[in-house]
């Protein structure tokens, strides 16, 4: 995206960075609600804080309604995923509907949140699953008992399944990531003759 509204995204975005600063426009809306009679605006929640509101009003032009936030204003949003809902309101009587609807991923300012790990949940998890399975490797007791209680180590194999699950999910944000990117998805295709 870059700084002029006419190479802004035509639709929602998927994810937002705090620190930011966000635009996108809706071309097509003003056929159905000109801009002159009807305005824009959208309302997000963050899912288990819904008092962590993200309150935005766009802007009318002939043509298009635009949505800018500067990025002083969207560092101060939470990281987070939000449901958010685009309401359009006639002007004359204040009424609305809600047009649509879906999910932003908020992530974390790199550049001033330094308490924030900056992966994400499949990555901390398999990163995890890895530090235990090297440090069940060295054991060589399956479990043990100290003053009456039994500890015992979880299955390795268990943990090298889900390790294994936690890879292919970690392959397929790539892939996803490589497509919304605009490049090839990689990978190997397999013919079977």
């Amino acid at each position: 995206m870059s700084f002029d509204v006419l190479t802004y995204p035509t639709a929602e975005p998927a994810t937002l960075i705090a620190g930011d600063r966000w635009a996108w426009r809706r071309p097509d809306l003003p056929a159905t609600y000109p801009t002159a009679d009807y305005a824009l605006s959208y309302a997000a929640r963050r899912e288990g804080v819904p008092e962590a509101l993200i309150a935005i009003t766009a802007t009318e032009t002939a043509s298009d309604y635009v949505i800018e936030i500067a990025s002083a204003l969207t560092a101060t949003y939470p990281p987070g995923r939000y449901r958010w809902a685009a309401m359009i309101t006639r002007t004359s009587d204040a009424e609305r509907v809600t047009i649509g609807s879906g999910e932003w991923l908020v992530l974390a300012d790199s550049a001033a949140d330094a308490t924030s790990d900056p992966r994400g949940h499949v990555r901390r998890t398999l990163d995890a699953l890895e530090s235990v399975i090297e440090g069940l490797a060295s054991k060589r007791a399956a479990s043990y008992s100290i003053e009456g209680r039994v500890v015992t180590y979880r299955d390795l194999e268990d943990l090298r399944a889900m390790r294994a699950r936690y890879r292919a999910e970690l392959a397929d944000e790539a892939r996803k990531d490589r497509i919304r990117r605009g490049y090839a998805p990689g990978g190997r295709i397999r013919v079977i003759l």
